[in-house]
């Protein structure tokens, strides 16, 4: 995240202060943060933890060098601090931690080397202990602008026995010029710094509760209730934070506390780019999803009408309650989200080509992506599941109705994929229909069945797989566009998996847009055939195949792309100016 985070301090003799703060550089470390030291040398301290290695670099300036820093830094002048606007000592570089994830250094001090930052942060700290408090003068609270960054502020108070009303005012602010991304991050920035604030007061408390069993301030101060208020405090300096907490890691702590915030900020929100309208299959899971939700509570409701009239019921009745529910497979298949098994027997189209053959899979995937039957017999369920997981990525996600997996056969119309215990019957008409093709998966010892690439794949060496269909798709028919493309893809043993993956979709959303002007051109514009016929043409899909297999995928359309061509289309009628 590309913030500042810093610690401020109002200071009763100098006014508001900063102390400590950290920011993140995304190229080479500025002058004096560092100083140019090599890894290993003048290292005191050196730890990592989660992806950050953290060094503390504590070497003294040369004379010169002190000079030079001190009439080129932008922060105030030594004379102008005290022990209370002072956290490094004099010659500090300060601390800077290297993430190794993102090459991203996180680099401490108390003040910016920037002097457009140093002024940023400067009026961050005024603002935040001055004018910018919420009631009670203790609390978070954001302002900001688009010039000076937008600040989130919380202040706060750490007990100090010596101070005026026994507390000084101190604050911490997260600068950064992204308003969204800030506002978006309260709850995160509040629950964080909340807990340093919380750390920070612990350790002062306790030290201000000692120092006043040792030697009470408040009966002191009574008695000098009459000594003038300017020389009371010219002898009352402000004290270092170290020395409220007593605590001479500190500014260590604090900088591991501010890395690390800086760090889990910046990754707990990402952005996403969207390039261009959802797909088709985006918009058909929210339809089904939104459906889902609907009948949901459609029986939410109906059972809570039930139980307002019946509270009391037997054993018996609340039996015959509970078979209403819709246990029917596939009313959750239809919705397209089961979730594949773990262990997947098949594991791409590839896979399930080299199994099956090539001839048995090109027949396969003809049925598939005609919108046939696809009936697929076996006594392992997991074996069913896992190659319709595998098929139904040929289709879009609107064409895939699924029955994992049944004890009687299912029609057509419910289901283009239906899983079936080797026992159930099928009837005849549907095994000499053209439109469907059985695949029987029958036990059968290990044997040459299998191509050499899956001999060692134990879950399938039992199986002998068997496709028949009552219209066999001939080794030299042409087929439709994309499953010769399809093919190409899979027997290119150049390409990985995840590249066919990529190659599918990138077919599946082509021959959709195909199916989006034919429907426009066919149903919404009511075309001839004629026109028709030259508009398939055009589109390179007039063979008999892929004529087919456009109309199928055209009932994967979502209603959300139906709806909006019909409002377009009656658009235009409905605003014509009237005369």
């Amino acid at each position: 995240m590309n913030a500042i985070v810093a610690l401020c301090h109002f200071c009763e003799l100098h006014g508001p202060r900063t102390l400590f703060c950290t920011e993140v550089l995304h190229a080479p470390l500025p002058q004096g943060a560092g100083n140019g030291d090599s890894p290993g040398q003048g290292e005191q301290a050196e730890e990592e933890e989660g992806g950050i290695q953290m060094s503390s670099r504590i070497r003294a300036h040369s004379p010169a060098e002190g000079a030079s820093a001190e009439s080129s830094s932008p922060g105030p002048k030594k004379s102008d601090m005290c022990e209370g606007c002072r956290s490094l000592a004099a010659g500090h570089p300060g601390y800077i931690s290297h993430d190794k994830e993102t090459s991203i250094k996180y680099v401490s001090h108390q003040h910016p080397n920037h002097p457009q930052l140093f002024s940023i942060v400067r009026q961050a700290c005024v603002r935040s202990l001055s004018c910018e408090v919420c009631p009670g003068r203790e609390g978070p609270i954001f302002f900001g602008d688009e010039q000076h960054g937008f600040v989130f502020s919380h202040t706060f108070f750490i007990k100090d026995s010596l101070a005026r009303g026994f507390q000084r005012w101190y604050s911490i602010i997260a600068i950064m010029m992204d308003r969204i991304y800030l506002i978006n991050s309260w709850p995160f920035l509040l629950g964080k710094i909340r807990g340093i604030i919380d750390e920070l007061q612990g350790k002062a408390l306790k030290v201000f509760e000692a120092e006043q069993f040792g030697c009470p301030q408040r009966a002191q101060r009574m008695n000098t209730a009459f000594t003038p208020f300017l020389h009371q405090r010219n002898g009352n300096a402000a004290r270092s934070l170290t020395s409220l907490t007593s605590d001479d890691n500190l500014w260590a702590c604090l900088h591991t506390s501010f890395a690390w915030l800086l760090k889990a900020c910046g990754s707990r929100l990402t952005e996403k780019l969207l390039e261009g309208a959802p797909t088709e299959d985006t918009l058909v899971q929210m339809e089904k999803l939104a459906d889902l939700e609907e009948e949901s509570e459609s029986w939410d409701n109906s059972e809570a009408e039930e139980e307002e009239k019946a509270p009391v019921l037997s054993e018996g009745a609340e039996g015959r309650e509970l078979t209403k529910c819709p246990t029917d497979s596939s009313l959750l298949s239809d919705c397209g989200n089961w979730q594949p098994r773990k262990l997947s027997v098949f594991k791409s189209l590839r896979h399930m080509r080299q199994v099956l053959g090539a001839q048995s899979f090109r027949m396969l995937a003809w049925h598939v992506l005609m919108g046939n039957q696809v009936i697929w017999k076996s006594r392992d369920a997991d074996l069913v599941q896992s190659a319709f997981e595998v098929l139904r990525t040929m289709l879009p996600v609107g064409c895939v109705r699924v029955i994992p997996y049944s004890n009687q056969y299912e029609e057509a119309y419910r289901c283009n994929f239906l899983g079936l215990n080797p026992h159930v019957q099928i009837p005849a008409h549907v095994l000499s229909s053209e439109f469907a093709v059985v695949v029987e998966a029958h036990t059968a010892p290990r044997s040459g069945l299998h191509p050499a690439g899956c001999e060692g794949d134990q879950s399938l060496s039992k199986y002998e797989f068997v496709v028949t269909s009552g219209s066999p798709v001939a080794a030299d028919r042409v087929g439709p566009t994309i499953l010769n493309k399809m093919e190409a893809a899979l027997t290119n043993q150049n390409l990985s998996v995840g590249v066919v993956d990529q190659c599918l979709v990138c077919l599946k959303e082509e021959w959709m847009n195909k199916v989006k002007v034919l429907f426009k051109f066919t149903k919404v514009d009511s075309r001839p055939k004629e026109d028709t016929q030259k508009l398939l043409t055009i589109l390179g899909a007039s063979e008999e195949d892929n004529v087919k297999l456009l109309k199928f995928w055209m009932t994967g359309l979502s209603k959300t792309y139906k709806s909006h061509l019909m409002s377009t289309v009656r658009s235009p009628t409905a605003s014509e100016p009237r005369n």
